[in-house]
Protein backbone atom coordinates (compact mmCIF):
# COMPACT_ATOMS: atom_id res chain seq x y z
CA UNK A 1 0.00 0.00 0.00
CA UNK A 2 1.20 3.39 -0.93
CA UNK A 3 -1.23 5.65 1.64
CA UNK A 4 -0.58 3.53 4.82
CA UNK A 5 0.77 0.40 5.75
CA UNK A 6 0.04 -2.70 8.10
CA UNK A 7 3.00 -4.31 9.38
CA UNK A 8 3.10 -7.57 11.48
CA UNK A 9 6.49 -8.52 13.73
CA UNK A 10 6.79 -11.43 15.75
CA UNK A 11 8.76 -12.13 18.75
CA UNK A 12 8.52 -14.31 21.59
CA UNK A 13 5.63 -15.64 21.03
CA UNK A 14 4.59 -12.25 20.49
CA UNK A 15 2.76 -10.84 17.57
CA UNK A 16 2.37 -6.83 17.29
CA UNK A 17 0.22 -5.86 14.45
CA UNK A 18 0.99 -2.49 13.49
CA UNK A 19 -1.48 -0.24 11.17
CA UNK A 20 -0.70 3.67 9.67
CA UNK A 21 -2.35 6.13 7.74
CA UNK A 22 -0.98 9.55 6.94
CA UNK A 23 -4.73 11.26 7.51
CA UNK A 24 -4.81 10.65 11.65
CA UNK A 25 -4.51 6.59 10.86
CA UNK A 26 -8.10 6.65 9.57
CA UNK A 27 -9.27 3.42 7.41
CA UNK A 28 -9.39 2.56 3.94
CA UNK A 29 -10.41 -0.58 2.89
CA UNK A 30 -6.93 -1.55 2.00
CA UNK A 31 -5.45 -1.22 5.30
CA UNK A 32 -9.08 -3.32 7.15
CA UNK A 33 -8.46 -6.06 4.73
CA UNK A 34 -4.25 -6.09 5.83
CA UNK A 35 -5.17 -6.01 9.37
CA UNK A 36 -7.87 -8.55 9.21
CA UNK A 37 -5.29 -10.87 7.06
CA UNK A 38 -2.47 -10.16 9.59
CA UNK A 39 -4.43 -10.40 12.63
CA UNK A 40 -5.55 -13.91 11.03
CA UNK A 41 -2.56 -15.32 10.30
CA UNK A 42 -1.16 -14.13 13.18
CA UNK A 43 -3.45 -16.07 15.20
CA UNK A 44 -2.56 -19.47 12.99
CA UNK A 45 0.51 -19.08 14.23
CA UNK A 46 1.26 -21.98 16.82
CA UNK A 47 4.16 -20.20 18.12
CA UNK A 48 2.11 -16.97 18.68
CA UNK A 49 1.10 -16.84 22.67
CA UNK A 50 -0.96 -13.04 22.34
CA UNK A 51 -1.50 -10.49 19.36
CA UNK A 52 -0.76 -6.58 20.24
CA UNK A 53 -2.55 -4.13 18.11
CA UNK A 54 -1.19 -0.98 17.60
CA UNK A 55 -1.40 2.36 15.38
CA UNK A 56 2.14 4.24 14.62
CA UNK A 57 2.38 8.15 15.83
CA UNK A 58 2.05 9.98 18.48
CA UNK A 59 -1.22 11.51 17.56
CA UNK A 60 -4.48 9.43 16.95
CA UNK A 61 -4.95 6.19 17.52
CA UNK A 62 -7.54 5.81 14.81
CA UNK A 63 -9.69 8.48 12.97
CA UNK A 64 -12.04 5.70 12.18
CA UNK A 65 -13.52 5.68 8.12
CA UNK A 66 -11.55 7.13 5.88
CA UNK A 67 -13.69 9.95 4.78
CA UNK A 68 -11.85 9.63 0.81
CA UNK A 69 -13.57 6.24 0.27
CA UNK A 70 -16.64 6.99 2.13
CA UNK A 71 -17.71 9.63 -0.73
CA UNK A 72 -16.20 7.84 -3.51
CA UNK A 73 -19.01 5.14 -2.56
CA UNK A 74 -21.46 4.99 -5.41
CA UNK A 75 -23.85 2.17 -4.94
CA UNK A 76 -24.72 -0.08 -1.90
CA UNK A 77 -22.65 -3.03 -3.01
CA UNK A 78 -19.65 -0.95 -3.00
CA UNK A 79 -20.39 0.55 0.67
CA UNK A 80 -20.74 -3.07 1.89
CA UNK A 81 -18.16 -4.04 0.91
CA UNK A 82 -16.07 -1.48 2.68
CA UNK A 83 -18.08 -1.47 5.99
CA UNK A 84 -17.80 -5.11 5.93
CA UNK A 85 -13.99 -4.49 6.11
CA UNK A 86 -14.49 -3.19 10.05
CA UNK A 87 -16.83 -6.32 10.36
CA UNK A 88 -14.07 -8.49 9.07
CA UNK A 89 -11.49 -7.38 11.42
CA UNK A 90 -13.40 -7.63 14.32
CA UNK A 91 -14.17 -11.61 13.38
CA UNK A 92 -10.55 -11.63 13.05
CA UNK A 93 -9.99 -10.32 17.00
CA UNK A 94 -12.79 -12.19 17.87
CA UNK A 95 -11.76 -15.77 16.28
CA UNK A 96 -8.07 -15.92 16.69
CA UNK A 97 -7.48 -18.65 19.76
CA UNK A 98 -5.09 -15.97 21.91
CA UNK A 99 -5.73 -13.04 23.36
CA UNK A 100 -5.55 -9.92 21.21
CA UNK A 101 -4.54 -6.55 23.51
CA UNK A 102 -5.03 -3.26 22.35
CA UNK A 103 -2.73 -0.12 23.11
CA UNK A 104 -4.51 3.16 22.48
CA UNK A 105 -2.29 5.93 22.75
CA UNK A 106 -4.22 9.06 21.53
CA UNK A 107 -7.93 9.71 20.42
CA UNK A 108 -10.19 7.10 18.77
CA UNK A 109 -13.09 8.45 16.77
CA UNK A 110 -15.79 5.92 15.26
CA UNK A 111 -14.18 2.66 13.59
CA UNK A 112 -11.25 3.34 16.25
CA UNK A 113 -13.62 2.88 19.24
CA UNK A 114 -14.61 -0.21 17.46
CA UNK A 115 -11.05 -1.18 17.38
CA UNK A 116 -10.58 -0.68 20.87
CA UNK A 117 -13.88 -2.30 21.64
CA UNK A 118 -12.86 -5.62 19.93
CA UNK A 119 -9.53 -6.34 21.54
CA UNK A 120 -9.76 -8.57 24.30
CA UNK A 121 -7.88 -6.12 26.73
CA UNK A 122 -7.40 -2.23 25.75
CA UNK A 123 -5.00 -0.31 27.33
CA UNK A 124 -4.85 3.77 27.07
CA UNK A 125 -2.89 6.97 27.78
CA UNK A 126 -4.84 9.69 29.28
CA UNK A 127 -4.75 11.44 25.99
CA UNK A 128 -6.99 8.93 24.46
CA UNK A 129 -10.56 10.26 24.56
CA UNK A 130 -13.17 8.72 22.45
CA UNK A 131 -16.35 9.36 20.05
CA UNK A 132 -18.77 7.71 18.27
CA UNK A 133 -19.37 9.71 15.55
CA UNK A 134 -21.30 8.26 12.47
CA UNK A 135 -24.43 9.56 13.79
CA UNK A 136 -23.30 13.47 12.72
CA UNK A 137 -22.85 12.18 9.11
CA UNK A 138 -25.55 10.26 8.23
CA UNK A 139 -24.81 6.93 9.34
CA UNK A 140 -24.14 5.05 12.79
CA UNK A 141 -21.56 2.78 14.43
CA UNK A 142 -23.85 -0.28 13.34
CA UNK A 143 -20.86 -2.40 12.62
CA UNK A 144 -18.87 -1.78 15.77
CA UNK A 145 -21.63 -0.76 17.69
CA UNK A 146 -22.02 -4.43 19.06
CA UNK A 147 -18.31 -4.82 19.85
CA UNK A 148 -18.56 -2.01 21.74
CA UNK A 149 -21.83 -2.51 23.43
CA UNK A 150 -20.32 -5.70 24.76
CA UNK A 151 -17.70 -3.56 26.66
CA UNK A 152 -19.37 -0.87 27.76
CA UNK A 153 -23.29 -2.09 28.07
CA UNK A 154 -26.30 -0.50 26.32
CA UNK A 155 -26.76 2.59 28.60
CA UNK A 156 -22.96 4.09 27.55
CA UNK A 157 -23.25 2.60 24.10
CA UNK A 158 -26.62 4.61 23.64
CA UNK A 159 -25.21 7.66 25.20
CA UNK A 160 -22.16 7.89 23.19
CA UNK A 161 -24.01 7.02 19.87
CA UNK A 162 -27.01 9.69 20.47
CA UNK A 163 -24.16 12.40 21.05
CA UNK A 164 -21.57 12.52 18.33
CA UNK A 165 -20.01 15.75 18.97
CA UNK A 166 -19.16 14.89 22.34
CA UNK A 167 -15.64 13.79 23.12
CA UNK A 168 -15.58 11.08 26.10
CA UNK A 169 -12.50 11.15 28.23
CA UNK A 170 -10.03 8.47 28.77
CA UNK A 171 -11.46 8.09 32.24
CA UNK A 172 -15.04 7.46 31.55
CA UNK A 173 -13.87 5.52 28.74
CA UNK A 174 -12.44 3.58 31.66
CA UNK A 175 -15.06 3.77 33.85
CA UNK A 176 -17.69 2.42 31.21
CA UNK A 177 -15.61 -0.24 30.69
CA UNK A 178 -14.09 0.21 27.35
CA UNK A 179 -10.34 0.68 28.79
CA UNK A 180 -8.92 -1.45 31.31
CA UNK A 181 -5.76 0.91 32.68
CA UNK A 182 -5.64 4.42 31.28
CA UNK A 183 -2.01 5.87 32.06
CA UNK A 184 -0.57 9.14 32.62
CA UNK A 185 2.93 8.74 30.65
CA UNK A 186 3.36 7.09 27.21
CA UNK A 187 6.28 4.67 28.41
CA UNK A 188 4.42 3.54 31.43
CA UNK A 189 1.51 2.65 28.39
CA UNK A 190 4.25 0.74 26.40
CA UNK A 191 5.60 -1.13 29.63
CA UNK A 192 2.03 -1.67 30.81
CA UNK A 193 0.97 -3.57 27.53
CA UNK A 194 4.51 -5.52 26.95
CA UNK A 195 4.57 -6.93 30.16
CA UNK A 196 0.95 -8.39 29.75
CA UNK A 197 1.85 -9.71 26.57
CA UNK A 198 4.75 -11.49 27.68
CA UNK A 199 2.78 -13.06 30.49
CA UNK A 200 0.63 -14.07 28.43
CA UNK A 201 3.18 -15.79 26.13
CA UNK A 202 4.50 -18.45 28.94
CA UNK A 203 0.88 -19.92 28.99
CA UNK A 204 -1.09 -22.87 28.22
CA UNK A 205 -2.05 -22.01 24.37
CA UNK A 206 -4.73 -24.47 24.85
CA UNK A 207 -6.15 -23.27 27.88
CA UNK A 208 -5.67 -19.92 26.42
CA UNK A 209 -7.60 -20.68 23.70
CA UNK A 210 -10.81 -22.55 25.76
CA UNK A 211 -11.10 -19.36 27.38
CA UNK A 212 -10.87 -16.86 24.32
CA UNK A 213 -13.86 -19.36 23.23
CA UNK A 214 -15.72 -19.04 26.69
CA UNK A 215 -15.29 -15.40 26.80
CA UNK A 216 -16.54 -14.89 23.56
CA UNK A 217 -19.42 -16.83 23.66
CA UNK A 218 -22.65 -14.75 23.15
CA UNK A 219 -20.97 -13.27 19.53
CA UNK A 220 -21.29 -16.45 17.82
CA UNK A 221 -23.56 -14.89 15.35
CA UNK A 222 -21.53 -11.99 14.47
CA UNK A 223 -19.76 -13.69 11.31
CA UNK A 224 -23.64 -13.06 9.88
CA UNK A 225 -24.71 -10.25 11.98
CA UNK A 226 -21.53 -7.84 11.25
CA UNK A 227 -22.37 -7.80 7.42
CA UNK A 228 -25.84 -7.51 7.84
CA UNK A 229 -24.89 -4.15 9.93
CA UNK A 230 -22.20 -3.12 7.05
CA UNK A 231 -25.00 -3.49 4.82
CA UNK A 232 -27.39 -0.38 6.74
CA UNK A 233 -24.42 1.57 6.55
CA UNK A 234 -23.51 0.99 3.14
CA UNK A 235 -27.09 2.12 2.17
CA UNK A 236 -27.04 5.70 4.44
CA UNK A 237 -23.53 6.35 3.48
CA UNK A 238 -24.95 6.72 -0.13
CA UNK A 239 -28.04 9.69 1.21
CA UNK A 240 -27.51 13.73 0.62
CA UNK A 241 -26.99 13.92 4.44
CA UNK A 242 -24.05 12.13 4.47
CA UNK A 243 -22.59 13.53 1.21
CA UNK A 244 -23.07 17.06 2.64
CA UNK A 245 -22.08 16.49 6.21
CA UNK A 246 -18.83 14.44 5.09
CA UNK A 247 -18.12 17.61 2.22
CA UNK A 248 -18.79 20.48 5.23
CA UNK A 249 -16.09 18.16 7.29
CA UNK A 250 -13.61 18.19 4.77
CA UNK A 251 -13.65 21.92 3.70
CA UNK A 252 -12.82 23.16 7.80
Amino acid sequence: MSDGYVRTTTEGGIATVTFHHPKSNSLPAAILGEMAKQISTAGADKTVRAIILRSDGEKAFCAGASFDELVAIETEAQGLTFFNGFANVINAIRTVPCFVLGRVQNKAVGGGVGLAAAVDVCYAHASASVKLSELAIGIGPFVVGPAVERKTGTNAFGFMTSTPATWRSAEWALRNGLYVEVFAEQQALETAIQKHATELAGYSPEAMAELKRVMWKGPEDWGKLLPECAAISGRLVLSDFTRNAIAAFKAK
